[in-house]
């Protein structure tokens, strides 16, 4: 089987690699589309210190389970579409019985293992870890499996930090390939979005979106300011220190940042000053990826047409290099998919 493969920091290459077999409680998918994300980007270019190369890469896939290893049936069935990834980080295997697992929150379990490799045509996944898809769901909906599930758990901790539906919140990055989902989530909770992005172009895409407001990030300041006192909260799907600096200055007393994206370790660290921090009682929490279930509330939403995925760019498997070039330098907004087989 062909799969794309990490062989050395900067470089990806399609090889011939043997097509695993599932083993116990695992199911072998036949993957049909991958979705690109900005972590894969970041891997290659070993931004993060996560994986040593050679190694598989692709952490977003929908496809057909083509064969079970033993105790998988209780899970899927053969013939299944189902749609993998929960973000990567946890997506592979998570115990169930730590703290973190009992907890619900299973991507920070000390045994768990991330999921590599959906760049490639086949794949064997641990048959909890995917979720069946409804034929209103297609295959060009793959980004769900990442960028979707990861906006979707972060918007959802809005509630359980006291935001509340109705109230302002900023969604920095509005117009990425997870922003672009967060704009629409938030929009079906209920909240008043203000998406911010650089760029018309962007600025545009984010309007269509359903946003409330669509800022340049240089004005986003004195418009938040000025319209709402600062917002509740500002979730930065930005990869940028930048960014995230921004989230923080644009949340009024009492205010809480999310922080989801993830910057290369290069840009440093978020300056705080600790005096505005402390008395105007602000709040940083990070989010990172989502649950099994979270994955299966989301499908819904989409299924139910609340949720689409805005595809800029298709490409094949040998052309992933060159959708990298131009992730890199933004070249599109939305997401970019791999069609893998047909």
């Amino acid at each position: 089987m062909k799969a794309a493969i990490v062989e050395k920091i900067g470089s990806v290459s399609i090889k011939d690699i043997p097509k695993p077999s599932p083993g116990h409680e695992e199911a072998l998918v036949k993957i049909s589309t991958a979705g690109v994300c900005h972590s894969d980007l970041h891997l290659s270019n070993g931004d993060w210190p996560v994986a040593q190369p050679p190694f598989a890469i692709g952490h977003e896939g929908i496809g057909i389970v083509e064969e079970l290893g033993p105790g998988a049936d209780a899970f899927v069935k053969e013939g299944d579409r189902v749609i993998l990834g929960l973000g990567g980080g946890g997506g592979a295997y998570w115990c169930g019985a730590c703290e973190y697992c009992l907890s619900g929150r299973p991507m920070l379990c000390t045994r768990g293992k991330n999921l590599f490799g959906t760049f490639g045509e086949y794949i064997s996944i641990w048959a909890k870890a995917v979720v069946k898809l409804p034929e209103e769901v297609s295959d060009k909906e793959v980004p769900l499996a990442c960028a979707g599930l990861t906006a979707y758990s972060a918007v959802k901790k809005l509630v359980s930090l006291g935001v509340t539906p109705g109230k302002p919140i900023a969604i920095i990055g509005a117009a990425g390939g997870l922003g672009h989902y967060a704009v629409q989530i938030a929009k079906a909770f209920g909240y008043k979005v203000v998406g911010v992005d650089i760029g018309a172009e962007k600025l545009e895409f984010v309007e269509k979106l359903g946003a409330d407001h669509a800022i340049e990030a240089n004005k986003s300041g004195g418009f938040v300011q000025k319209q709402f006192g600062g917002v509740y909260s500002s979730i930065v799907f930005a990869s940028k220190i930048a960014g995230l600096q921004l989230g923080l200055s644009l949340l009024r007393a009492g205010g809480v940042l999310i922080c989801v994206g993830l910057p290369a370790f290069k840009e440093g660290m978020l300056s705080i000053n600790p005096f505005m921090f402390i008395l105007r009682g602000l709040r940083i929490v990070g989010s990172y990826v989502g649950t099994v279930q979270e994955m299966r509330e989301l499908v819904q939403l989409a299924a139910d047409g609340k949720v689409k995925t805005h595809i800029s760019r298709t490409a094949k498997l040998s052309e992933i290099n060159q959708v990298f070039e131009e992730l890199e330098n933004a070249k599109f907004v939305g997401r970019a998919i791999l069609e893998i087989s047909k």
